[in-house]
């Protein structure tokens, strides 16, 4: 068993480390590596990775399976859309359902996906409303953000998951692992060659897919959004999308990624920081050390509760300016005060990441 901190060891979070060193002494982990953005998470720290042998750890990938971050870089000038920030924030908010709330009716993304594989699968699917969920954002730190690049070019970039099906699908393979009515906290495997095991990996492969094609649709309404407004342009770029809540196998060992995403070599990814500070757009170089992964953010510097009680609107309102944002006491857990410095987190990993370009918001939408 071996691993590797990428973190700083001098200001990450105790209670996080702990988390981890915990999870490395359980007899089925092979290897694993801490990302600069760690904080402490369900059973398994945020931003960690860990390798395992013949088991699969469901609370290792967490509760939005597949949740991460689609990009894309469009063919229209920034300069163009400025002045429309408030209404390319009122169209998103019309047409984009947040919070709990779902569609009316089914996207066309919908007939991309499969049938949910198993029975339990399928019953989540059902209780959660997944079929009008699909094209939905969610609430917490999930968002959309219109930005621009250092060439003036406009992207778009959507942080959202698995919605509600993919966190029934992940609590109730929590109950089975852990042999409880009740999810519980802590490091319960799976067999893979057992049933349990093989259906957990079938549903988390569907979740993925589902949270990947959730992530395409509220792509495809911002694109036609900013079309309405400034007009064609010449067509989009292909879109980046990675999650970071999942697990894969690879060389025989189920890479578990929780708040990480994967970073082989010559693989894109997308790495947001705050509402403020934007998100970089990567390459990995699959290091090894990391097993081929990075951070997935800036990682929280303060939990919810603490940064609700603690944080000043007035700063947060001065922080935001010249961004079109939901900047209120509701959202004052999301401000970029709340989250470690997504510059500094960048540094930390030159060697598991290189940076190609740094998307600065206009407008950003929070769930």
């Amino acid at each position: 068993m071996s691993y590797k901190i990428f973190a700083d060891l001098t200001t990450a979070d105790p209670a996080a480390l702990s988390q981890f060193y915990e999870a490395m002494k359980q007899p089925f982990a092979v290897k694993g590596a801490v990302m600069p953005d760690v904080h402490k998470g369900y059973s398994l720290p945020i931003g960690s990775v860990v390798a395992t042998r013949g088991v699969i750890v469901p609370s290792w990938v967490g509760y939005d399976i597949g949740c991460g971050v689609g990009a894309m870089k469009l063919g229209i000038d920034s300069r163009a859309i400025v002045d429309l920030s408030e209404e390319i924030y009122k169209r998103i908010k019309q047409r984009v359902p947040m919070g709990t709330a779902s569609h009316s009716t089914p996207v066309r993304e919908l007939s991309k996906l499969p049938e949910p594989p198993t029975a339990l699968s399928k019953a989540q699917y059902s209780k959660r409303g997944g079929a009008n969920q699909l094209g939905t954002l969610g609430g917490g730190n999930h968002f959309i953000e219109i930005g621009e690049d250092h060439k003036h070019s406009v992207w778009v970039i959507i942080h959202s998951g698995s919605r509600g099906t993919g966190h029934g699908i992940a609590g109730e393979y929590m109950k089975l692992a852990s042999g409880s009515d009740k999810a519980k906290e802590g490091h319960y495997p799976l067999f893979v060659d057992c049933d349990e095991g093989a259906d957990y990996i079938a549903d988390l492969n569907w979740a993925l897919n589902y949270a990947l094609r959730n992530r395409e649709a509220m792509l495809r309404i911002v694109h036609q959004i900013l079309e309405e407004l400034v007009g064609k342009w010449a067509p989009r770029s292909r879109s980046i999308n990675r999650n970071h809540n999942h697990a894969e196998l690879k060389d025989g060992l189920w890479i578990h990624r929780k708040g990480a995403i994967h970073a082989d070599a010559g693989m894109y990814g997308v790495i947001p920081g705050n509402m403020r500070d934007g998100s970089f757009i990567v390459i990995g170089k699959g290091n090894e050390e990391a097993l081929c992964s990075s951070s997935h953010g800036a990682g929280r510097e303060l939990g919810r509760d603490q940064a609700s009680k603690t944080l000043s609107l007035e700063e947060f309102q001065y922080e935001m300016q010249g961004v079109r944002a939901n900047v209120s006491q509701g959202t004052l857990d999301e401000s970029p005060m709340a989250y470690k410095n997504i510059f500094e987190v960048m540094e930390m990993q030159k060697d598991l990441v290189d940076v190609v370009a740094h998307i600065k918001p206009i407008v950003n939408l929070k769930g």
